[in-house]
């Protein structure tokens, strides 16, 4: 097997199944999984209609580099979401999902073949666990940059020194942020790109959340506009991914597509062929439904933003905890324990969460995760608000 196999991390999810191994939470009250950011909003219909429809189309193989038509559809919502024009056929590819691009992108772009010094995989701390998983498998030493209440939950990218900037191949960056929901402006990505361009390394930018945000009038910036901006029109070190499984609430779906340099696009289709992950053909066709239509994922928002509204004002007495300007987690600092907290939660109120320090990594500053857990607001609003209770209830006593 795999040596490196052995340096992965237990996923949160498996810490948190050993926490709460043996306790048994009130029988009276309903369990209400809040740990998992997995969207429970029902399916839009006619992207389910459209999978239906187009299931006799399984008797054939997909082509990984995708049908022209889901390349098209893409490419015209990132015009339409973002204002940037990239070519289909040559800048966007279909990714089942971009948990799956995450990783495999990384294993085609690090490359750890005569070079004297390991490569760097950089990444924000707290994380999606994926980065780290993949840096660590493509033989590449993951580098945490703490995001903390002090830098409003944004990687400090002039902390990183010369040498490590030297050796990394690519930088992640996630806005809105998992599990902060913060939103990296226009001139922080364009800060990123100027650092990729002086030390040569590839930016991939997660934003499966772009379409979850508070404010409508200033909905939060693609990586792709920070090229644009400064003139990187084919956007050279860039890559983006996005997803329908938050936008859409179709996570089971497995669809989404990634876009950016021609250049990287080329060789990771190649990676891809191999690998053997093209998307099928009805998924793509009811994809393209999606990708289409952006009324549906206005709606979508707006149940984000009615769960907020109704959630903060019972838990902001009682719980240091803002609204955040993307996503759809709740990342409070409860100040204590965030392991006995989660475990507590659950004892005497049958709700789960996720203890923050799940989510990052210790570093030299401490683990910037610690002392806060994080709340998924997936579940129907009535659902939300009365976890909401529950918390203040357990926090009362």
């Amino acid at each position: 097997m795999n040596q490196r196999l052995e340096l992965l991390a237990a996923y949160p999810f498996e810490r948190l199944a050993r926490l709460k191994a043996g306790i048994t939470p009130p029988a009276a009250l309903t369990h209400i999984a809040m740990s998992i950011g997995e969207p429970k909003h029902a399916p839009p219909h006619f992207v389910i209609e459209a999978l239906r429809r187009e299931l006799g189309k399984l008797d054939s193989y997909p082509v990984t580099a995708g049908l022209p038509e889901m390349r098209a559809a893409c490419a015209a919502w990132l015009e339409r979401r973002f204002k940037v024009r990239v070519l289909p056929e040559s800048m966007v590819l279909p990714v089942n999902g971009t948990r799956e691009a995450l990783f495999s992108f990384v294993q085609a772009v690090v490359s750890t073949g005569g070079t004297q010094s390991k490569p760097v995989v950089a990444m924000p701390n707290p994380f999606y666990q994926i980065y780290e998983g993949a840096a660590l498998l493509a033989g590449a030493e993951p580098v945490f940059l703490n995001t903390t209440g002090g830098n409003r939950f944004q990687p400090d990218l002039d902390a990183v020194s010369a040498e490590v900037w030297k050796r990394c191949e690519i930088l992640f960056l996630c806005s809105p942020g998992n599990p902060t929901g913060a939103v990296l402006s226009l001139e922080f990505l364009r800060h990123a790109l100027k650092l990729a361009e002086k030390y040569d390394f590839v930016v991939a930018s997660d934003e499966c959340y772009a379409d979850l945000y508070r404010d409508e009038s200033t909905p939060p910036p693609s990586l792709l506009q920070a090229a644009v901006a400064d003139g990187n029109t084919s956007f050279e070190r860039c890559m983006v991914f996005h997803s329908l499984s938050k936008r859409s609430s179709v996570p089971g779906l497995r669809s989404g597509f990634v876009a950016g340099d021609a250049r990287l696009i080329k060789p990771y289709l190649l990676y891809r062929t191999y690998h053997g992950c093209a998307m099928p053909v009805p998924t793509q066709l009811a994809s393209i439904a999606a990708w289409n239509d952006d009324a549906h994922a206005a709606a979508n928002r707006m149940l984000y933003r009615e769960k907020y509204a109704r959630v903060l004002p019972i838990l902001q007495p009682v719980l240091d905890v803002v609204e955040p300007d993307g996503a759809f987690y709740l990342w409070p600092d409860i100040h204590g324990d965030d392991e006995a907290f989660t475990r507590d939660l659950y004892a005497t109120q049958n709700l789960t969460i996720l203890p923050g320090s799940y989510l990052a990594r210790n570093t030299r500053a401490g683990n910037p995760g610690r002392q806060r857990v994080r709340i998924s607001l997936v579940a129907p609003v009535e659902e939300c608000v009365t976890a909401a209770h529950r918390i203040r209830t357990f926090l009362a006593k």
